[in-house]
């Protein structure tokens, strides 16, 4: 057995460029899930600076300085994202007060309606069961509810808290969009001197991530703001408060359009109930996530696609438990740097014959 354990190590780590490589994403790794809390508004800084980049290097290519062309366009997102947040978050948050109050009223009508199924098909279902169950939902969705509902000194600590990691994410964007190529000279002058197999792995991670964050981005805002004009047309109540909810489903792949479908069919079916207005928007909402997912992802993600959905699904689980928020948001472009690693890192018949 030890002969064996010997013979693999030979193969897959007698290069320098795979040791390198291997104790670079096992420091990677340590640093994320220690300190992945502490690193936040870090994280949260270079996804704004991989989407904020594009327009950046178009302007510098126009003739403007970096820092200069890096300070103009955080200043028009930093515009924009205010004039979102202003014109969204009022009606956002009344929306979900408004909701908070009718779970109650929710809960009570999903109550008389479950316990005729005892009376309909007693064989089938035990009332105790369906009483449970009742109880379980009422529990958590009115804790949910409280929770909304409830104002205290903390939500104020923790704005001002959130307002620091703004300031805090601002600066940190500024600079890494103004000074990337230093930056980056700068960590080059702690990896070995034998980093090929690195430098190639990061050359074709680079781009993935730059067009996942631009795409994940516009991929939100459409399929959001399609979902806003269709539950409007359609008169659904909490249009805006589902639609943000659906836009940011797509962060969660297969799995997030699955969750997502349970608000929207809950409300419909209680302002409608099983009339034709309530199916009018559930076709429509399966029309936008069929044309999300077989139009939309294939054409904003066509290296992201070529992943297997068990692999994604199974990189959701892994990173997402591993990292949190984090972890879900960055799955397919950490899976597609496992795939890139295993396709990269060198095999038995690609080494010189001295080492094999």
């Amino acid at each position: 057995m030890l002969d064996v354990l010997k013979h693999w190590y030979r193969q897959r780590f007698s290069d320098p460029g795979a040791v390198a490589l291997f104790l670079l994403l096992l420091f990677g790794f340590v640093v994320v899930y220690f300190m992945g809390h502490i690193l936040a508004p870090f994280f949260a800084a270079i996804v704004v600076a991989y989407l904020l980049e594009w327009p950046v290097s178009r302007m510098e290519r126009l003739g403007l300085g970096r820092g200069l062309a890096a300070g103009v366009v955080l200043l028009l997102f930093a515009l924009l994202l205010v004039l979102s947040l202003v014109s969204i978050v009022p009606s956002f948050l009344v929306q979900t007060a408004n909701l908070a109050r009718e779970v109650p009223t929710m809960i009570n009508r999903t109550q008389e309606a479950l316990l005729t199924l005892p009376e309909q098909y007693p064989e089938l279902v035990d009332v105790t069961l369906v009483q449970s169950v009742l109880d379980d939902l009422r529990s958590r969705l009115l804790g949910s509810a409280e929770a909304v509902l409830g104002v205290s000194i903390s939500s104020l600590t923790n704005a001002a808290v959130l307002l620091v990691y703004l300031i805090l994410v601002s600066v940190l964007v500024f600079f890494m969009l103004k000074d990337k190529r230093h930056l980056l000279d700068g960590m080059s002058r702690f990896l070995p001197r034998n980093r090929e197999l690195v430098s190639r792995v990061w050359l074709e991670m680079n781009g993935q991530i730059a067009n996942y964050v631009r795409g994940k981005v516009i991929e939100i805002l459409i399929v959001g703001g399609v979902s806003y004009i269709t539950f409007i047309l359609l008169g659904l109540n909490y249009a805006l408060l589902l639609a943000v909810l659906v836009g940011f489903s797509v962060l969660i792949p297969y799995i997030g359009a699955a969750a997502a479908t349970v608000p929207v069919a809950m409300v419909a079916l209680f302002q409608w109930g099983f009339t034709p207005p309530f199916f009018y928007v559930i076709v429509a909402y399966a029309i936008i996530q069929a044309l999300d997912g077989n139009v939309l992802v294939p054409i904003l993600f066509s290296e992201a696609v070529n992943l297997h959905p068990i692999a994604i699904i199974v990189a959701v689980l892994v990173f997402g438990g591993l990292w949190g928020f984090w972890g879900v948001f960055f799955a397919i472009p950490l899976a597609t740097l496992v795939k890139a690693v295993i396709n990269a890192w060198p095999h038995h018949d690609d080494m010189p014959a001295g080492q094999a």
